[in-house]
């Protein structure tokens, strides 16, 4: 908590560069975000990464300031060779549990666990990951080889894997994004996709990953409309999907965050959407560009996290233990050897 005893602001930042301007340090002293968000332009070499993460929470005078990071394998992976590996994206999981479950779930886990301890000696103790959106055919490859496979049993299986392995390198897993992004016909980033599939179907198809590791401590939202649930907006501003799909039918009741609220699937200013996506009922609201001008935006428009907030994050830092110990040169050849 700030010094001042108050609750931090229901916000998740960005920053500019590899280390701390003058500027962005006052304003993180200032606004008190929760936390922050890493990107490929803050990550270059494993001790910059490690004296950033520790000038992030010295800003905000708060050690257990959560780092976030997108490290899921695949395309989708801020650090990168030749000083971290490159690990598979979810898809290769899949493809082996296809053919032999119990390995596919060993890779899984493994991978995470090793991706952990890449994170865990930088800083950063929260990942992205895992991805819980089951893919239609029809939809928009922003998702693809992201995603463990089809099959709706699957994806829960292996991404409850992966959540292990995570948590067992003493790094916090999100999942992603609830309620499901695979039926979207259109990238997020760049505008909004409508889904008009039934609800019955959705409950059927696209919500058992997500409801099978709702006690998982950390969720993100997708900027996506579920037409027959509510056709007035995203999953993300969206009270009834917030309250009725994700709150109740999906059962999850950990800390919930707004994807970037950058993405041109929002409409409005960053101060609307953000005032909108908490008005919702989201925990924290996301932004990650690391602009100056527009966090100031987004921090004036949001206030103090609630009360449920802050014991949602309570919870997540007392899942927080120390790592399991973890022989990596084995771990990273036991797992090229099971994805042969």
């Amino acid at each position: 908590m700030p010094a001042s005893g108050s609750a931090p602001k229901a916000a998740i930042f960005g920053c500019g560069g590899l280390q701390l301007s003058d500027e962005e340090r006052r304003f993180f002293a200032a606004s008190q975000p929760l936390g922050f968000i890493l990107f490929g332009r803050n990550c270059d070499t494993p001790d910059q990464i490690s004296a950033l993460t520790a000038q992030l929470r010295d800003s905000v005078g708060r050690e257990d300031a959560p780092v976030l990071i997108d490290q899921e394998g695949g395309r989708v992976a801020r650090l990168k060779p030749p000083h971290w590996p490159k690990y598979p994206p979810g898809a290769a999981y899949g493809a082996l549990y296809d053919r032999d479950r119990q390995a596919g779930l060993e890779a899984a886990r493994i991978g995470a666990r090793l991706i952990a301890a890449d994170l865990h000696s930088l800083g950063i103790d929260v990942d992205c990951l895992p991805v819980l959106d089951v893919p239609s055919p029809d939809g928009h490859e922003v998702i693809g080889d992201r995603a463990y496979g089809n099959d709706p049993a699957v994806v829960a299986e292996i991404g409850r894997a992966a959540a292990d392995g995570l948590l067992a390198g003493a790094v916090l897993p999100v999942i992603k994004h609830i309620p499901g992004h695979g039926r979207a016909k259109a990238d997020t980033h760049h505008e909004l996709p409508v889904v008009d599939t039934a609800h019955q179907e959705l409950a059927r198809t696209d919500f058992p990953p997500f409801h099978a590791l709702a006690d998982l401590p950390i969720a993100m939202t997708a900027h996506v409309v579920y037409g027959d649930i509510d056709p007035d907006g995203p999953a993300t501003t969206s009270k009834t999907v917030i309250a009725d799909i994700i709150r109740g039918e999906i059962g999850f009741d950990g800390l919930l965050l707004t994807d970037d609220l950058n993405m041109q699937a929002l409409s409005g200013s960053l101060a609307d959407r953000a005032v909108a996506s908490l008005a919702a009922g989201c925990d924290i609201a996301l932004h990650c560009s690391g602009d100056m001008k527009e966090m100031r935006e987004v921090a004036a428009a949001v206030g103090e996290m609630p009360e449920a907030a802050v014991q949602r994050f309570e919870h997540c830092r007392n899942l927080i233990a120390a790592p399991e110990a973890l022989d990596i040169d084995a771990s990273r050849q036991r797992l090229q050897d099971l994805l042969c």
